[in-house]
């Protein structure tokens, strides 16, 4: 069910946004949301629709929805959207009249080459508007709205940054699940089914495809990534990595996790896998403190990977962290390095509000990856840690 305060809180921020920016109107072209769903829809209303509709916002605060009969009554009930016009043969009429009140001088619409988070108007969808709005001068407005969109879903409100600490919590309660039912023989498919069956008992999904979440990677012939359990089993002498994030109430956390697995006879780590866990954990501290508001997102990742490489490991060949909320990887700015990969998003600024990743790792020849993930918020002042850190190598003994 839509959150009507949640949801209040981000129309009345995107307002704020127009004005800050200078952007007069703000407006979101949908249609058959549940095949197609433009990924702004979950700040701003939080119900699909069928036909043909119009979301539009504007600085002076006005907040126009202009959808079929048949959802005029939804978003009606949410009481947000004022007016809420309904219409049976075309959209064309309307949204052409309300534009011509309002007047705009410029009109964001949602597409970008830098963020999905913010690319939502499909290109059918792209056409189709500049069609409707053919002859009249506001086709001619049209603007991308990935600043607007990347401050709103980056700017976290007090209840979204609440919600973000309760499935981090909820996280940090699986992996001392997890760390329970590690012990020689588990599989890695074991554990991922282990951990399905604890996610399921505690009402939670797993934050993205539930065939590669949690990612299981046990011992020196796992891969790195994104990558769907084996039949690698944890024995001694083993590193058991663990990248894991659920999706509570509407919004995600992402953490990875390592245990290392004693030999007969050892009392701790050798101390080349203890010596890697400090180095990662070591790069991962000095991106948290490099993170604070004004940076730009490759700032923060120069700093992890240059004390990464100072300590003799090579670079991770990927960012050091992204936005989370709705989803786990939530747009906008990206902590990572200046590579065309990432488009213009390693030069967004960070601000206060943002909720970021910050993870890294590296492999330990004849044992295995270590890897680590935090969640930390910005704050005004900096970073604040919402996760718990690894500040230690987790042992399991045989």
């Amino acid at each position: 069910m839509p959150n009507p305060a949640l949801i209040r809180e981000k129309v009345r921020q995107a307002i704020g946004i127009l004005n800050e920016k200078g952007i007069d109107a703000w407006l979101t072209f949908v249609r058959e949301t549940e095949q197609t769903r433009d990924p702004v829809l979950d700040l701003i209303l939080d119900l699909n629709v069928t036909w043909v509709s119009a979301f539009l916002l504007t600085a002076n605060g006005d907040r126009v929805a202009i959808v079929g009969r048949f959802d005029r009554e939804n978003i009606a009930a949410l009481g947000i959207w004022d007016p809420v016009i309904g219409y049976d043969e075309s959209i064309r009429e309307h949204l052409v009249e309300t534009l011509q009140r309002l007047n705009p001088r410029e009109i964001a619409i949602n597409y970008s080459e830098n963020d999905p988070a913010a690319d939502g108007l499909t290109h059918g969808m792209w056409c189709l508007l500049h069609r409707m709005l053919s002859g009249t001068p506001f086709v001619g407005r049209l603007i991308s709205a990935e600043d607007l969109v990347g401050a709103l879903r980056g700017r976290k409100t007090p209840l979204e940054v609440e919600a973000i600490r309760r499935a981090v919590e909820t996280t940090e309660a699986l992996l001392d699940e997890i760390g329970a039912f590690l012990r020689p023989g588990r599989s890695e498919r074991e554990i991922q089914a282990f951990v399905h069956e604890r996610m399921r008992a505690r009402g939670v999904e797993p934050a993205w495809d539930p065939d590669y979440c949690p990612i299981v990677a046990i011992g020196p012939e796992a891969p790195i990534g994104h990558a769907m359990p084996g039949d690698r089993s944890v024995a001694p002498g083993t590193l058991v990595h663990v990248d894991i994030g659920i999706r509570q109430d509407g919004f995600c956390s992402d953490m990875q996790r390592v245990w290392y697995v004693l030999r007969e006879g050892e009392e701790s780590p050798p101390l080349e896998v203890q010596r890697a866990f400090q180095a990662v954990r070591l790069a991962i501290l000095a991106g948290f403190q490099a993170l604070r508001p004004g940076v730009q997102g490759w700032e923060v990742d120069a700093a992890a990977r240059r004390t990464l490489t100072q300590q003799g490991y090579p670079e991770y060949l990927h960012a050091l962290g992204h936005h989370i909320g709705r989803t786990v990887h939530d747009g906008s700015t990206v902590l990572g390095p200046r590579w065309e990969r990432y488009g213009q998003t390693p030069y967004g600024v960070v601000e206060a509000g943002n909720v970021f990743t910050l993870e890294l790792g590296v492999r330990v020849p004849g044992h295995g990856y270590i890897g680590l993930e935090e969640d930390v918020l910005v704050t005004p002042r900096g970073a604040e840690w919402i996760s718990h850190p690894q500040t230690e190598l987790w042992v399991i003994r045989p």
